[in-house]
């Protein structure tokens, strides 16, 4: 475990010291490198920040005007059949989008149904086994100016409702 601790507080200036001593000995000069990526990222950052205020803005709004509960209420009695605690919902609904609203909400529901009851472990599980598909869409598809995402956001949903699926599945199998 002391070697375990010692190993991670020297990985990140090890790994550090390695790309510059690596860029030293094939010639790269490594200031006007970092510069020239510095600068990169920021006018990627420029470039995708009108996606992410959208989609900061539609979870502010989502949340704050009830329509989460109204989603959970229409959504609940149709998936019940499948053993999805309506509780989960808000997690299922959040996740593709957020991920730190989709951390919020979970540790709501930690805190309210404690980390060991069938909804903390279904909530841990969907966390773990889903993405932020739109956040992430936002970001890679922004960054390199992809205006059609074509199958993604379909292929992307279909596997997260397999994730929800799987982890309601997979809670029942593993602590039942």
């Amino acid at each position: 475990m002391r070697l375990l601790n010692l190993l991670s507080i020297f990985a990140i200036p090890a790994m550090m010291s390695i790309i510059l001593i690596h860029g030293y000995f094939k010639g790269v000069n490594i200031y006007e490198a970092f510069i020239e990526g510095a600068g990169e990222g920021f006018k990627t950052a420029l470039k995708i920040m009108p996606y992410l205020i959208a989609i900061f803005l539609a979870i502010g709004v989502l949340r704050k005007s009830g329509g989460m509960d109204f989603l959970v209420g229409i959504f609940a009695p149709l998936l019940k059949p499948l053993g999805i605690p309506a509780e989960v919902l808000p997690l299922a609904f959040i996740r593709p989008v957020s991920g730190s609203g989709a951390l919020a909400v979970l540790r709501d529901i930690l805190q309210h149904y404690g980390a060991d009851s069938f909804v903390g472990r279904v909530a841990s599980i969907m966390m773990g086994s889903a993405e932020t598909i739109f956040f992430t869409m936002a970001v890679y598809y922004g960054a390199v100016g992809i205006k059609k995402s074509r199958h993604t956001a379909a292929a992307a949903l279909i596997s997260h409702i397999a994730a929800v699926i799987a982890s309601v599945y997979i809670c029942r199998w593993f602590f039942r």
